[in-house]
């Protein structure tokens, strides 16, 4: 990825992380990234054209990271591993996060198109974790694995705004075992 490219993500999630992604022109993109308004169309094409960029980008290098714990050899300390990623990750990018979970359960949104596959590919990674703890045994029985895994991802985008926003003098250790006390009550 350009710099530019960079430059205009992170002006864009600056200013929609204070006003939310309607109430940005392309004018205040640019001149928060200090670039040229051109630069917006020449990059991206449009307002919609960065934010569509802008949510494909940031769901993929979630997804990247989650993928990370896929191979741990113990299933619960992989889901472990995926839930403080999660965390990590949502503080790390907290506008971003913020974008996320305000547009993707707005119905009928306006990325709702460009978010359904991008929700599926992430809770798809968290769906296959649950299952692993399930093949070895050690979810209940009659735990619907989908449900679940659109659960936890739910809760993860919901449980760490909540600490960025609300308690963020909590620490991210903390916040991740008040989940995972949740997660141990389904996985034994």
């Amino acid at each position: 990825m350009t710099t530019t490219k960079q430059r205009l993500f992170e002006a864009t999630l600056k200013l929609a992380s204070d006003r939310g992604l309607a109430e940005l022109t392309v004018d205040d993109i640019a001149a928060e990234a200090g670039v040229a308004k051109g630069t917006v169309y020449y990059n991206f094409g449009s307002k919609d054209g960065l934010i569509d960029a802008l949510l494909r980008y940031g769901v993929g290098l979630l997804a990247e990271r989650l993928r990370e714990h896929a191979d741990e050899p113990d299933p619960v300390a992989g889901l472990e591993a995926l839930v403080d990623t999660g965390l990590a990750f949502i503080a790390e990018y907290r506008g971003f996060s913020q974008i996320l979970v305000s547009e993707m359960w707005r119905t009928p949104g306006r990325w709702h198109e460009t978010l359904r596959p991008l929700r599926e590919e992430v809770v798809s990674i968290v769906k296959d974790q649950l299952q692993r703890v399930a093949d070895v045994g050690r979810l209940p029985e009659g735990v619907q694995v989908s449900t679940a895994a659109a659960g936890l991802f739910g809760t993860l985008l919901v449980v760490a705004l909540d600490w960025q926003v609300f308690q963020p003098t909590r620490t991210r250790a903390d916040v991740r075992d008040s989940v995972l006390l949740l997660l141990r009550g389904l996985a034994r």
